[in-house]
């Protein structure tokens, strides 16, 4: 026996104009958010480059501003102080630490290569010089 509906199904298509409207939201966000991002510390401007390499293991940053000063965690330290630092920070991850150099582009090359040389002598074993992506140069002309 088949009973008769009240209910009469309505069998239209969905509307999509509220899961469009929450996708531009979430895409407005998340692009203003990558924007807004800004890395903490002392303020150096990185050179351009298009070829950005991954690191895998543990790291030590040291930051290098236009007079040629060196920072370490956050701190002016000296060269034999970085020097005894970069070796306990070597010695707690059994040799396998890569020093990312955060230069600023007016540094002299000289003392890159005093940088360099200090950190083979601690230790480290490869040594990174951090560089601002091409498209970060773009986005910034772009911005407000």
């Amino acid at each position: 026996m088949k009973f008769p509906r009240r209910v009469k199904r309505i069998c239209r298509p969905m509307d999509m104009a509220p899961f469009a409207g929450v996708f531009f939201i979430l895409a407005i966000f998340l692009a203003l958010n990558t924007l807004l991002v800004s890395t903490p510390g002392l303020r150096v401007q990185l050179p351009e480059s298009a070829d950005l390499t991954g690191i895998g293991g543990p790291t030590a940053v040291v930051v290098v501003d236009a007079e040629g000063n060196f920072y370490f965690d956050k701190q002016i330290i000296n060269e034999t102080a970085l020097k005894a630092r970069l070796k306990l920070e070597v010695e707690a991850v059994h040799r396998r630490l890569t020093l990312v150099v955060r230069a600023d582009k007016s540094v002299r090359y000289q003392t890159l290569a005093r940088l360099g040389l200090l950190a083979r002598e601690a230790g480290v074993r490869e040594t990174l010089l951090a560089t601002k992506p091409t498209l970060a140069r773009e986005l910034e002309r772009a911005g407000p």
